[in-house]
């Protein structure tokens, strides 16, 4: 039998060559290079695209591109442990048609989906995870609340994949707590500060601890939500729910949410 020679292993600079003619055109060189250092330390293939390039606004340093997880990966890592089980069809709330800085957009108000994982016990439990548009939508600029153009073109599909990615999280925590590709892009980001303290005298995380809502995250939102409260289409105490469904809000934030009531009934 003719033995067939495997084709020799392809250096690093050719890979990222090829990754950025192919799956990264366009991007800058560094940041196909953070790529490949990406699947490299979590034994990914890059060629399968599992990560994106996102462009973020990063407080202090302005727009830089940021490696994130694809909604693939996730489902890849949630398929490997053998226990997924499947996902439900996302369902999606009353669509609303309104004008975000002169920029019509019909959006669905909210969006639920369902994963399913087969415990260790045989029992299969279901983990759901409910996105809001307003919560979720990325604008197309910093000083605006106009939507992006893939959040006004896909309204239902994006939101759908950020109700997808937060139940996927929910029902296997091991995948991370990284923000999805589909989450980030076009909004800001702060890195957490990292924990130096010694392994062995750090306490054990609190697995019910939510963690902390951004103070520049909620003065973009803040912006988005003046017009939407103006025009009685939700309501400071609706959106400090929401938003503590996920995130831990100080009592000065929950104010300056309030606030936008208070200067709701001052222009009255």
């Amino acid at each position: 039998m003719k033995q067939v020679d495997h084709a020799p292993a392809m250096s690093e600079a050719a890979l990222v060559e090829v990754l950025s003619g192919s799956l990264y055109p366009g991007a800058a060189h560094n940041s196909v290079v953070m790529v490949l250092a990406y699947c490299q330390a979590a034994h990914l293939d890059p060629m399968l695209k599992p990560v994106h390039i996102v462009p973020v606004y990063q407080k202090g340093r302005g727009m830089v591109d940021v490696v994130m997880p694809g909604i693939g990966l996730y489902r890849i890592q949630a398929a490997r442990t053998g226990q997924y089980a499947g996902i439900s069809d996302p369902e999606f709330g009353p669509s609303i048609t309104t004008k975000l800085a002169g920029v019509e957009v019909t959006y669905p108000e909210w969006c639920r989906v369902t994963v399913k994982r087969q415990m260790s016990n045989g029992l299969v439990a279901e983990f759901t995870a409910s996105e809001r548009w307003l919560e979720n939508y990325a604008t197309s600029g910093k000083d605006t609340i106009a939507p992006n153009a893939m959040w006004k073109r896909r309204a239902f599909a994006q939101l759908a994949k950020c109700a997808e990615a937060q139940a996927l999280r929910k029902a296997f925590p091991e995948v991370g707590s990284a923000p999805t590709a589909d989450e980030m892009e076009g909004k800001s980001f702060e890195e957490p500060a990292r924990d130096v303290t010694p392994h062995q005298q750090r306490s054990e995380p609190d697995p019910e601890a939510l963690p902390a809502y951004s103070d520049d995250l909620l003065a973009e939102n803040l912006v988005k939500w003046r017009p939407l409260i103006d025009a009685n289409r939700t309501s400071p105490e609706h959106l400090i729910a929401t938003i503590s469904s996920k995130y831990t809000l100080t009592d000065a934030q929950k104010e300056k949410i309030n606030n936008l009531k208070a200067l709701d009934g001052d222009a009255a």
